[in-house]
């Protein structure tokens, strides 16, 4: 299973900036465990989001954690958006990932 998480800034950009590092971090642990696919910032800068891969029987437990453990959470300036993804088109492509 795949998901789609969309990150919204809930305080002023200039309040974002200082927990940017620690969150490219935690983002570079998710990827080396296999979760996180691609990341980015939106345009214009108001959040960002995250492609991520999930175990089929662990996606809410899963999407909870990853949500719950981001920096930009614990700091409380940012909110997620959490979409569970079912690709038909384009799948096989994102499984070689």
């Amino acid at each position: 299973m795949y998901a789609l998480a969309i990150i919204r800034f809930r305080k002023p950009l200039e309040q974002v900036l200082p927990v940017v590092d620690n969150h490219r971090a935690y983002l570079a642990g998710l990827k080396g465990k296999g979760i996180l696919l691609a990341s980015g910032p939106l345009d214009p800068r108001n959040g960002g989001a995250l492609l991520l891969r999930v175990p089929d029987d662990a996606v809410d437990v899963t999407l909870d954690s990853v949500r719950d453990n981001d920096p930009y959470i614990l700091a409380n300036v940012a909110q997620y958006e959490l979409l569970p993804w079912a690709p038909t088109i384009g799948k096989d492509a994102l499984d070689q990932l």
